[in-house]
């Protein structure tokens, strides 16, 4: 069965009681105890109550819910220049980029409506968190303009709270002014996980949470989105869905489940009412 808003909400709130306490707490190094009163029904379907977004009716306005994204390892020059050369076609919100490529692709976009984004601490988000904030620091100051950063997800998984707000804290500061997105990689991670993931994000400062790299087994869900959106629409922040996203109907299906921006390497595809294979 789907859960109601009201029963959303008190699952929210509850997550968010028991990190605030781990975190301020002695005991927080203590297992995380679900303590739900309707228990967790890892099958539920999440449906948001009424779509987040009206549903993008026009190319140009899917577009700039898109962050153009290259990440592989190995991208080449050329093909970052295409891809800064369709991002400015399209008018895609922003192209999306590992760091060395980020002085390049801020020449290219200069003068334009796209933003060079750059992903730190990517894809693993197993890097000490002064390697992250290091390298969040340097892609702006060649630059970026947003930082999309993967949280410490071996250290989520073990509970260890305080570990991963101040992984997340250190990147934010070292961004300031610029927007930082929390890379949850939600395939990794139980429903309960997600939850908690979404509301260190919330305590770090950052602007959004977003889905997965694309590197890790899993792209963003209907259900993943939605949930995120519950969990973080009411603070201020706002989401991305990242991975798989390869069809404008892909694409607008996420909208309407609460996705603010979506990354894709298909975004031409998208826009143009064509199919691709995707991938980072």
């Amino acid at each position: 069965m789907a859960l109601s808003s009201n029963q959303m909400e008190e699952i929210v709130d509850a997550l968010v009681t028991q990190v605030r306490a781990r975190l301020a707490g002695p005991g927080g190094d203590a297992v995380f105890q679900w303590q739900y009163s309707a228990g967790w029904n890892a099958n539920v379907t999440l449906v948001p109550t009424e779509a987040v977004h009206a549903v993008a009716r026009t190319d140009r306005s899917v577009a700039r819910y898109i962050d153009h994204t290259l990440l592989k390892p190995e991208a080449t020059r050329e093909q970052v220049v295409k891809l800064c050369e369709e991002a400015r076609r399209y008018g895609f919100y922003s192209v999306c980029v590992n760091s060395s490529n980020i002085p390049l692709a801020s020449e290219l976009l200069a003068g334009s409506t796209t933003v060079p984004i750059c992903v730190v601490g990517f894809p693993l988000g197993a890097n000490l968190p002064q390697v992250k904030a290091y390298e969040a620091t340097e892609a702006i100051k060649v630059g970026a303009k947003e930082i999309d950063t993967v949280i410490n997800i071996g250290a989520l998984k073990s509970g260890d709270f305080q570990a991963v707000l101040e992984d997340l804290t250190m990147t934010v500061k070292a961004s300031a002014p610029y927007p930082v997105k929390v890379i949850l990689e939600t395939s990794k991670l139980t429903e309960e996980e997600k939850v908690a993931a979404c509301v260190l994000t919330r305590e770090s400062g950052a602007a959004f949470v977003k889905t997965s790299t694309g590197f890790g087994g899993g792209g963003a869900t209907i259900e993943d989105v939605a949930l995120m959106a519950r969990v973080v629409k009411g603070a201020g922040l706002k989401v991305k869905a990242s991975g798989g996203v390869r069809n404008a109907a892909g694409a607008r299906a996420m909208i309407e489940a609460g996705a603010d921006r979506l990354g894709a390497s298909s975004s031409v595809a998208v826009v143009t009412g064509g199919t691709s294979s995707g991938g980072y």
